[in-house]
């Protein structure tokens, strides 16, 4: 379990990252920073083809269709939603919408996942949803106060970062899911290969996203230079470093910690990106955090703390009988 636990924290380590990536290049359109860095993922991935080729052959067809939804809606319509979000309403409150995915999935994977994981009772769930929810609250709290008084809300703008915010948390509500199913029902499968599937299906779609921007800006539609825009050294180091890091390295380490937690548990363990996400944007500003941030800290750790505590004495479902099983991801 603690092993799963530690590869959930180096994932959300470095998917904390791609909250920063959308202000860092604020000058870019939200469509075109999201098929670059999958566009740089696929890359990625088809030189780590050849490592897991072997395992790639045993995928069946059903397989590769999972793998090509999966990369659709949970990598491409994922972050175009975050970095639209944003982009149209300042960091902080994206990161408080997308830190309620710990929750949201938690309580969706305890009706849903039942059979294959267990259900940890309400009463031992409750306490740490609370303190992840009350977290949440207090360490946004301070960001959408001073959002206030900076006087500079649109708000037509803002409202549409909310609604492209609660997009992408339905997004990464179903990814996680999904992605467990698969991977708990291909327990002999290895992670890392699942993972270099997911890249490989991404590139045709980033390419074809690609194009339709490159048409788009030739026809007059797109008001900006493509293909690599007014700074393309930055662009182009910033989509590789996302899409190693976050996408290919960051999507390994999320599998290695499916294949070992109940979903129940490990959709809490997001946690880890919204901690990481806020660490990275103080120290972007170069301030430290006051003393209301620092409590909506704490309190996300204790409720991530209490969330993996009751588990220790559950046994793991993963290996129970095909007919207590959820059906596949395929199905």
């Amino acid at each position: 379990m603690w092993t799963g636990v530690g590869f959930a924290l180096a994932a959300g380590l470095l998917w904390g990252g791609v909250f920063v990536g959308p202000l860092l290049l604020p000058d870019y359109p939200a469509a075109l920073q999201s098929v670059g860095r999958y566009l740089a993922f696929g890359l990625i991935a088809l030189p780590l083809a050849w490592l897991d080729r072997v395992e790639l052959r045993q995928l069946t067809r059903a397989d590769w269709v999972e793998a090509l939804k999966l990369s659709a809606i949970g990598n491409l319509l994922y972050y175009l939603c975050l970095a639209g979000a944003i982009q149209r309403a300042g960091g902080p409150l994206p990161t408080m919408i997308i830190g309620t995915l710990p929750v949201v999935i938690a309580i969706v994977a305890n009706r849903r996942n039942q059979l294959r994981d267990g259900r940890l009772p309400w009463g031992k769930l409750g306490p740490s949803l609370l303190a992840i929810g009350l977290g949440i609250a207090c360490v946004n709290q301070v960001e959408l106060q001073a959002l206030r008084e900076s006087g500079d809300m649109d708000l037509g703008r803002y409202l549409a970062g909310v609604l492209l915010a609660l997009i992408a948390v339905a997004c990464w509500t179903w990814y996680p899911l999904r992605n467990a199913d698969w991977l708990r029902h291909h327990p002999d499968r290895p992670a890392r290969a699942w993972a270099t599937a997911q890249g490989l299906t991404t590139l045709p779609l980033a390419l074809l996203g690609y194009g339709a921007l490159w048409i788009a800006s030739l026809a007059g539609w797109l008001d900006f230079d493509l293909p690599l825009g007014p700074r393309p050294l930055h662009f182009v180091l910033q989509m590789l470093a996302i899409g190693l890091l976050a996408s290919w390295v960051g999507t390994l380490c999320w599998n290695e910690a499916s294949q070992r937690l109940p979903t129940n548990i490990a959709g809490q363990l997001i946690v880890f990106e919204t901690l990481s996400a806020l660490a990275y944007a103080w120290l972007l500003r170069g301030r430290w955090p006051d003393a209301l941030t620092l409590t909506g800290a704490a309190l996300l750790i204790v409720g991530v703390w209490w969330a993996v505590r009751p588990s220790e004495s559950q046994p793991n479902r993963a290996s129970t009988s095909m007919d207590e099983r959820c059906p596949s991801a395929a199905e």
